[in-house]
């Protein structure tokens, strides 16, 4: 699990964040609020920012990012922010690197995003540090390179950056950029859970599980899951239910089984497809329904979980005409309504 998580964790995953991140931190909240004392009169952030003030440069380039008492502007924001961050100003030199990578108000250019990322991250600016690593790991703008990946992130996580963290663990989970360590990737894990990250969450019930870097614990792992289940991390969605199917680290109840299990089926994840299927198939933690477990399993089926070939085979040979016709209509109108995960 934790190998085949490599890529999504390190790699593709971080193009994906990075257009995230280009939304949600171009945002005055990112900012220190001691910093803002001309936050409400715009006429004097612009009078500052023309007389070459780099933090009022900085400010204003966020507020046309976000249309923020001004119109909606990427242009100007990447040229205010362009102003500050040849200042040194490292919160504009990050907001610019997310610029280049993400192609927003400027030609997408990796090389220049990680030119920009660098001076900030050299500053000790954390989440240009995370991306700095991230782009390394990615190989986007450089040679991908997990030894300075892991350098950076290591930066980042040591000033309790949660993504960094987690991408840490990885890393010494499955000696990617580094010598494998259980036991570091159980410490890098357990902080960036403790700041509520599901992934970290997850890896960390895994490693509870297991009895890897920790001591074999069902109800810790359990404990773990079920924080990054409620997060809507289908993964541990899918293991809550085994573990409620098994009563391991909890009592054993099907119904709750089914609930879990229901969650990740209709986020797509095909395994819990096949279990809900196969659950509808027994009656059991819900009525018995041929028509429901068809539907189920032939959707498992057509996204490669070739164990569902054989209940949802023998399921047809017991329908009736008519109710076959009924489940695979109600299996491609699931197919379109859950559509597949991108990692499966």
């Amino acid at each position: 699990m934790e190998q085949r998580s490599t890529l999504i964790a390190l790699t593709a995953t971080f193009l994906i964040v990075v257009g995230v991140l280009a939304l949600t931190l171009d945002s005055p909240e990112s900012v220190d609020a001691t910093e803002l004392a001309v936050e409400d009169n715009l006429d004097l952030v612009l009078r500052k920012a023309e007389e070459g003030d780099a933090y009022s440069q900085m400010y204003l380039g966020l507020k046309f990012a976000t249309g923020e008492g001004v119109r909606q502007d990427d242009g100007e924001a990447v040229m205010w922010y362009r102003k500050a961050a040849e200042q040194g100003n490292a919160e504009a030199q990050h907001y610019l690197g997310l610029r280049y990578a993400t192609g927003r108000g400027v030609p997408q250019d990796y090389a220049e995003a990680m030119k920009w990322w660098r001076k900030a991250a050299d500053t000790g600016h954390v989440d240009a540090q995370y991306f700095f690593g991230s782009s390394y790991a990615e190989g986007t703008g450089v040679p991908q390179d997990y030894g300075e990946a892991v350098k950076w992130w290591r930066k980042a996580a040591e000033q309790g950056f949660a993504e960094a963290q987690y991408a840490l663990g990885v890393a010494y989970g499955t000696g990617t950029g580094v010598l494998q360590d259980d036991a570091e990737a159980v410490k890098w894990y357990h902080k960036a859970a403790e700041q509520k990250s599901a992934a970290a969450q997850f890896f960390l019930g895994q490693r509870y599980a297991e009895g890897k870097g920790v001591p074999q614990d069902d109800a810790e792992a359990v404990t773990w899951w079920r924080k990054a289940a409620e997060q809507g991390f289908a993964e541990a969605q899918f293991f809550l239910g085994l573990m409620y199917v098994a009563g391991k680290g909890v009592q054993q109840d099907h119904i709750e089984a089914e609930k879990w299990w229901r969650k990740a089926a209709e986020q797509g994840f095909a395994e819990a497809q096949y279990r809900l299927g196969l659950m509808y198939f027994a009656g059991a933690g819900v009525p018995q329904d041929f028509i429901e477990a068809y539907a189920w399993l032939n959707i498992a089926v057509a996204r490669g979980v070739q164990i569902a070939v054989s209940p949802r085979d023998s399921l047809a040979k017991r329908l009736s005409a008519a109710d076959l016709s009924q489940a695979q209509a109600r299996a491609q109108e699931y197919f379109k309504k859950y559509p597949p995960r991108h990692d499966d």
